[in-house]
């Protein structure tokens, strides 16, 4: 039996073989850039007013300005600005030649003739720079940066219009045991629903991958071996959750090894989650979840999440908040990791009711995981802890 550490460790360090694509941009939300990208131009590439207005030499504000003409945005100024003379101009447009301020409209009135007075009492600039924001060929997004619709905006602007990012790694999914049926049948008086396979699905899709369902193997060797065996000819990465544990039936560990997979470790010094396998096989990655679906949950999110952004060329970050605890919590063993259930009232942390490793039920009111330490017996009420947000 390892460390949880060491086991993040040896997954992390297995990741390989990221391949790359281009997507248009519609498409690239969620994905990771494969590639630095810098701009092709100055943004703003024009001095350009900030609001709508009146473009005119500060010098001249304290007298009547002849308009010498319109400034619409995406128009080319006519006329430079002489002494008196202002444009009228519209937020975004390109400041005249001669113009340095301009005054807003709100802050004017009409004067005889063609003319406009400045009533304020003062006025900023109110003018964009070129190049204030962005200098032509300054690195915008940095290779490894995950795809939001502010990075995709980014990737807009300069004109990324298709740009490379890593592959979704494609993950297959196995739930193992012959007292599960599938979500739309009538459980008999033995048989459970396969919650896990929906969980673990919708786990792979909000971590941003792909997935392939191969069904429910059944309690033989040759099944786990035939599901197993097109799982790793077709995905990249395997989850089968149950099977793994050292039940008569437990077939899941010895197929591995016939099949060619390197066991990196199969024991985890957490609770929940203790039977977890982890195995490789050049670009291949398999876990062996426990069969709880509590288990299967967390260790999906502390392991497998990790490795699917790995693999898409991301070190993935879990959110992480600081707060004392609600109320003194209690454990009576301490040889492993507790990973427990928490929700978040009045700034305060409290412990979630939890059952065990198949009460998932608790994970519904629960809005974090709090890590308790091998060795450390009580948290005190009031004492900070960090929660990894779920």
């Amino acid at each position: 039996m390892i460390t949880f550490d060491e086991a993040f460790d040896i997954v992390i360090n297995s990741a390989k073989g990221q391949t790359t694509e281009r997507v248009t941009l519609e498409n690239a939300v969620g994905r990771i850039l494969a590639e630095d990208a810098t701009a092709d131009m100055d943004m703003p590439p024009f001095n350009k007013s900030a609001v709508d207005g009146y473009a005119c030499k500060r010098s001249d504000i304290g007298e009547a300005m002849e308009v010498v003409e319109v400034i619409a945005a995406g128009r080319r100024p006519v006329n430079a600005i002489s002494e008196g003379q202002c444009s009228q101009i519209m937020t975004g447009a390109m400041i005249p030649e001669g113009a340095d301020t301009v005054i807003m409209v709100e802050d004017t009135e009409k004067a005889d003739g063609n003319k406009i007075r400045f009533t304020g009492r003062k006025t900023s600039a109110n003018i964009c720079y070129t190049a204030e924001d962005i200098h032509a060929g300054q690195l915008v997004l940095k290779k490894g940066t995950l795809l939001r619709p502010q990075e995709l905006a980014i990737l807009a602007t300069f004109g990324f219009a298709k740009p490379v990012v890593y592959k979704k790694p494609v993950v297959g999914v196995i739930s193992t045991g012959d007292e599960l049926v599938e979500s739309d049948v009538n459980p008999a008086i033995s048989q459970i629903r396969n919650s896990n396979s929906t969980q673990t699905i919708a786990q792979i899709i909000t971590a941003g991958a792909e997935f392939r369902y191969f069904g429910i193997a059944r309690d033989t060797e040759a099944d786990t071996r035939e599901k197993i065996g097109a799982a790793l000819s077709n995905t990249d990465i395997v989850i089968l959750t149950g099977g793994v544990s050292m039940g008569e039936f437990d077939y899941v560990p010895k197929v591995l090894q016939d099949l060619g997979i390197t066991i990196r470790f199969k024991s985890i010094a957490v609770q929940p989650g203790r039977p977890t396998v982890f195995g490789v096989k050049e670009h291949k990655y398999i876990f062996g979840l426990p069969g709880n679906p509590v288990s299967s949950f967390v260790q999906f999110e502390l392991l497998v999440k990790p490795l699917i952004h790995k693999l898409m060329g991301h070190d993935y970050q879990p959110s992480m908040i600081t707060l004392p605890m609600g109320e003194t919590y209690t454990r009576k063993k301490t040889t492993r990791k507790t990973l427990m259930p928490v929700y978040f009232k009045d700034g305060l942390v409290f412990p979630v009711e939890y059952h065990g490793s198949a009460h998932i039920h608790a994970f519904v009111a629960a809005q974090g995981i709090l890590a308790i330490e091998i060795g450390k017996t009580t948290l005190l009420k009031g004492e900070l802890v960090d929660v990894r947000q779920i």
